[in-house]
């Protein structure tokens, strides 16, 4: 037995899967290493294996040469792809809001487990990412075992929900768009610069004339504060967006810009959802009215979230095309 014969098959094994299909694969490299050190210096040696294996190929260039047209997932499974994982997450999605309505957690071993999310929002909103995440995860490897297998299974198409190859390519950006995003810039950044201004003079941006005439908080310091910080980062997150979409012709680094801003947006939501409506108001609210409000307030930032989130994951799935264009 040759060690360096050995460690370079070990190196090697590595990128393979399939006992049987890797032993077999293992024992061909071997005997044509073996065969042409043979060639060369009349007999093997760790010298002439040395030699031989310094020329054949790094073990990861190797493998991929083996497993070259063996795909992780077989072309006629790839669309399903995205078709089942997309109907997975709608699933997982019902469940997160039956678990905000409900205050409860449910459970579907060894498929399904979501907490209760009700006590805090933003867990709700920061579990959708990685709820689609899972889906696909665990859609992805039940495709894999189907294409080890190697039987012809014929699984079912549904005619709803969205898959790889209907998601439709940005389109090339024409004079007219560059002029309208170069308009909502301009726009962003006055709004922005506003805001600073407000928030410079009096601490926070939601302000309101009472008996007094004068402009006075709406609500009190702290949350005033958290509140308004929210809306100056979202502002300068979307002026930023526009800025960069405006003088940037790379789709890729569009996609990525917008991946950004939608996270940065689903936080600001969660930390906008964290404030507690007790003791919100500055001024004297009537309880009842301060309770609509809240809720009110809540259930659009919900939705708004869910847009996001949709949104977020729809970016996501455009940039891992291989077709997208820079």
């Amino acid at each position: 037995m040759f060690k360096n014969l050995e460690n370079y098959l070990e190196e090697i094994s590595h990128f393979l899967s399939g006992r049987q299909e890797r032993e077999e694969i293992l024992s061909e490299i071997r005997s044509h290493i073996m065969e042409k050190a043979a060639q060369e210096a009349g007999a093997a040696s760790e010298a002439s294996l040395a030699r031989v294996i310094a020329t054949y190929g790094k073990p990861r260039q190797v493998a991929e040469k083996y497993l070259d047209g063996r795909p992780i997932i077989s072309p006629a499974y790839q669309r399903h792809l995205f078709r089942y994982a997309s109907l997975l997450f709608a699933v997982h999605f019902a469940f997160v809001m039956l678990s905000v309505v409900f205050k409860r957690s449910f459970t579907i071993f060894p498929f399904l487990y979501v907490p209760d999310l009700s006590s805090v929002i933003i867990d709700a909103i920061m579990y959708l990412p990685m709820a689609f995440l899972a889906d696909f995860g665990a859609v992805a490897l039940v495709l894999y075992l189907i294409t080890r297998s190697g039987k012809e299974i014929k699984l079912p198409w549904p005619k709803f929900a969205s898959d790889l190859d209907e998601l439709q390519e940005p389109e090339a950006k024409t004079l007219a768009k560059r002029i309208w995003n170069m308009v909502q810039a301009v726009i962003m950044v006055a709004l922005s610069a506003w805001a600073f201004r407000m928030f410079a003079r009096f601490h926070t941006l939601f302000v309101a004339h009472f008996d007094s005439g004068k402009l006075q908080p709406l609500f009190k310091p702290a949350p005033g504060r958290t509140l308004s910080l929210v809306v100056l980062i979202m502002l300068a997150a979307g002026t930023a967006t526009l800025l960069i979409k405006t003088f940037s012709s790379s789709r890729r680094l569009a996609c990525w810009v917008d991946i950004a801003a939608d996270s940065i947006a689903l936080v600001l939501i969660g930390v906008v959802l964290r404030q507690q409506h007790d003791n919100l108001f500055a001024v004297d609210v009537p309880a009842r009215l301060a309770t609509w409000v809240y809720n009110s307030l809540t259930i659009t930032l919900i939705v708004v979230a869910l847009f996001v989130a949709i949104d977020l994951v729809s970016k996501v799935v455009r940039l891992g095309r291989k077709r997208l264009a820079n």
